[in-house]
């Protein structure tokens, strides 16, 4: 997505903006800055993946299609080099919290990259389930109430560990108080409402009054919650939003809660998937990634892994067991179970399988079969061309309607350099035929079965490089004999 489409787009679903009255500049800016103890891990918190992705890009994703990449702020602290090299590619920008002392120093230390904006929406890093229209729908809610600070409520069946959102009055969206659980009274622990974590601020409200924020807590840290009160006590708006959606909100701090964050993303991708017609046999048993792409009318069975940026093409059947990356298979293509395919192209028609291993740049054309244990790797295997079984195809260029014998290799390396094998159109290789590249096998030429092939082979000719065989009538019976006199 272009960056200039992210911002015309978004800018024209503002909702709050009189007429005449130009555009506010808003951007968000995502914690990042974590290491996340209870993960008892050395990756940053941010960095842990679901669906397929880090945490933090998922959010950034949400974020880029709200305001444009140029918009979006990732402040970083642990870990910082690792995290911005893992989310570059996405074009945002990174604001360094070298020392973490909480989410409000978080906000001071961004003042700078932020004092051009009007207003800021605060993301959480960690929370990669929020949409693009949650977060529209927050910024335009905080716009129309004219707020110095909003905060993204949810309500949530079992509120424990959460802050308590207190309003003025029932009914009303103004924040009268936020409570955190230690504080709160038995009544306000039977509040449901939360506060999420998110928030967006007037940034000329935020900036004006952020030194106020105090590091008399358990944690001596400044906590971005305290805006609140601070702003409260000024006589500043401050509201809450609720949304209708409170699993967006929820961050992974253990492990259980990345595995149970990563089961509803997957869900969500099947059906979404489902919904478009896709027939998926047991998705709760489907690992689908977020990237993944599947045309209508194929149909994936149990146990199957779509990983990466995988392309399925309309007409398919993914058979149980499959575990396909980053590969592009066209249509009506037939993957047997068992098939491990990483970076690969699959045309049109294929068969792939069962238990074939095609790795990258396996490039297999229309009509194509590659059978039960064969591997290849940096190959193109022409249209109608089969290798059935047992095989091994590495840095070869293979033509249309060419047939690979069972046991057939190409010994593609020489313990220094990597060569290629060239066969022509429409050659039968015999089984358990030895290729040693370079070598080139002409248009319509037979390779004799069990032939160690080391030079070239012309056109239409048959190529029989083995031992010629010997029989000598009477050798196992003589052998016998000379065993029993013994």
């Amino acid at each position: 997505m272009k960056k200039s489409t992210a911002k015309s787009s978004a800018s024209a679903k503002l909702t709050s903006i009189p007429n005449g009255s130009a555009a506010p500049r808003i951007a968000i800016a995502i914690m990042a800055a974590g290491k996340g103890t209870r993960l008892k891990s050395q990756i940053p918190k941010v960095l842990h993946e679901v669906g397929g992705k880090p945490l933090l890009e998922h959010v950034i994703r949400a974020a880029a299609s709200v305001v444009g990449a140029s918009d979006v702020y990732a402040i970083v602290g642990y870990e910082a080099d690792r995290v911005r090299e893992a989310v570059r590619h996405t074009g945002i920008n990174f604001v360094l919290q070298a020392e973490q002392r909480g989410t409000g120093h978080a906000l001071m230390m961004a003042a700078d990259a932020l004092a051009r904006y009007d207003h800021v929406i605060v993301l959480s890093g960690d929370a990669p389930m929020i949409t693009a229209a949650t977060i529209e729908s927050l910024r335009d809610f905080h716009l129309r109430e004219r707020a110095a600070m909003t905060l993204l409520s949810a309500e949530l069946a079992n509120p424990t560990g959460y802050g308590r959102v207190l309003h003025k009055k029932p009914g009303s969206p103004e924040v009268r108080e936020i409570v955190e659980e230690k504080a709160a009274t038995a009544s306000q622990k039977k509040i449901r409402e939360i506060n999420s974590g998110f928030y967006v601020f007037d940034v000329k409200a935020l900036y004006s009054n952020i030194g106020q924020l105090s590091t008399d807590n358990l944690h001596a840290e400044y906590y971005l919650t305290d805006m609140a009160e601070v702003l409260r006590r000024l006589g500043k708006r401050v509201v809450a939003f609720p949304t209708a959606t409170p699993n967006e909100v929820l961050g992974g701090n253990t492990r259980a809660e990345l595995a149970a964050i990563d089961q509803q993303m997957r869900i969500s991708k099947c059906r979404q998937l489902m919904s478009d017609g896709v027939s998926i046999f047991y998705p709760e048993t489907c690992v689908i990634d977020a990237d993944v792409e599947i045309a209508p009318d194929t149909v994936i069975e149990p146990y199957v892994q779509l990983l990466g940026k995988t392309k399925i093409g309309g007409g398919c059947r993914v058979r149980s067991y499959c575990v396909i990356r980053d590969s592009d298979v066209g249509d009506n293509v037939m993957l047997r179970p068992g098939c491990i395919m990483e970076k690969a192209k699959i045309g049109a028609g294929a068969i792939i399988g069962p238990y074939s291993h095609l790795r990258p740049e396996s490039d297999i054309a229309e009509g194509a079969h590659v059978g039960n244990f064969v591997e290849t790797k940096k190959i193109k295997l022409g249209k109608g061309s089969k290798a059935n079984h047992l095989t091994y195809l590495g840095d070869a260029e293979i033509g249309a309607g060419v047939n690979i014998g069972a046991g057939t290799i190409t010994c593609n390396y020489d313990g220094v350099h990597k060569h290629k094998t060239v066969i022509e159109d429409d050659v039968f290789i015999g089984s358990d035929s030895t290729l040693v590249a370079p070598v080139r096998i002409g248009k319509r030429a037979y390779v004799g079965a069990a032939s160690c092939i080391t030079d070239d082979v012309p056109e239409d000719s048959l190529a029989v490089g083995r031992g010629r065989q010997v029989v000598k009538e009477g050798w196992a019976r003589q052998k016998r004999e000379e065993r029993a006199k013994k």
